[in-house]
Order: structure tokens, then C-alpha cells, then sequence
């Protein structure tokens, strides 16, 4: 009997400048496009709205860019966005009835994705989800 043979992880990698927001939608799609034949489309739907927090935030409070790197493997799909402007770690909150729809990014990353954190770097910070294939 043999066993099957995992695929190895295949890795989207982009850069994004820190003065045009038109990256969210571009790396969206670049995203659909990876996970177009490796993910569920309910999956992809789920990692293309948390991507789109993350790099929004990114994009808007600092002002070096970020970078996106995406690894696809069988069990798990890992999201990482990093920024390279040191300083205080993002945390979820309630925003008050006055915030619009601002401030709940990552209370729907929190909510949606099956793990999440935050990794200091040197310069900047990287923040990352990960959702698990067959996820309901």
C-alpha cells in the first residue's frame, strides 16, 4: 500500500504602496484567482473579506505599504499581511454606534478565521489568519 503524497504549499506573494487604497481590490482578485482551483468557493469568499481588513489597515495607518503573502496547503490556508512601521500591536474592539462601519476588521477576522495573531518583526508587525480546508 503507498501512501498518498501531500502537495507541497504554493505561496502568492505582492507588494502593495502605501498610497493607493485600489490595492485592496487588486490583491482581492489576485487572491480569487490563487484559491480559484485550491479552495471551496465559501472559503475563498472568507479569505477574500479578511484579507481585504487586513490590507486596509495596513494601507491606512501606515505609510510604507504592506507586503501579502498567501500560502495555500492541503489542510490550511494561511493570510499574512505585514507593515513595516513599528509601534502598537492591532486589537479587536466594539466600536460605539458613531464609528460607521469602521473599527470591526478584526472583530471579523477574530470571528471568521479559525486561528489569528499578531508577529512583531523587526521593522513592523505581521498580522495573519489562517482557515482550515473543509472548514463549515
Amino acid at each position: 500500500m503507498t501512501k498518498r503524497q501531500e502537495s507541497p504549499p504554493v505561496r502568492l506573494h505582492r507588494r502593495l504602496g502605501h498610497t493607493d487604497l485600489s490595492g485592496v481590490g487588486e490583491i482581492r482578485t489576485a487572491l480569487r484567482e490563487f484559491l480559484r482551483y485550491r479552495r471551496r468557493p465559501e472559503e475563498t469568499e472568507v479569505a477574500e473579506l479578511l484579507l481585504s481588513e487586513l490590507v486596509t489597515n495596513a494601507l491606512i495607518h501606515t505609510r510604507n505599504g504592506a507586503v501579502v503573502t498567501v500560502t495555500s496547503a492541503p489542510a490550511t490556508l494561511r493570510v499574512e499581511v505585514r507593515d513595516f512601521v513599528g509601534g502598537q500591536e492591532p486589537a479587536p474592539y466594539v466600536p460605539n454606534a458613531d464609528d460607521g462601519t469602521h473599527g470591526r476588521g478584526l472583530l471579523l477576522v477574530q470571528s471568521l478565521a479559525d486561528s489569528w495573531g499578531v508577529t512583531a518583526q523587526a521593522l513592523g508587525k505581521v498580522v495573519w489568519f489562517e482557515l482550515n480546508a473543509g472548514m463549515s
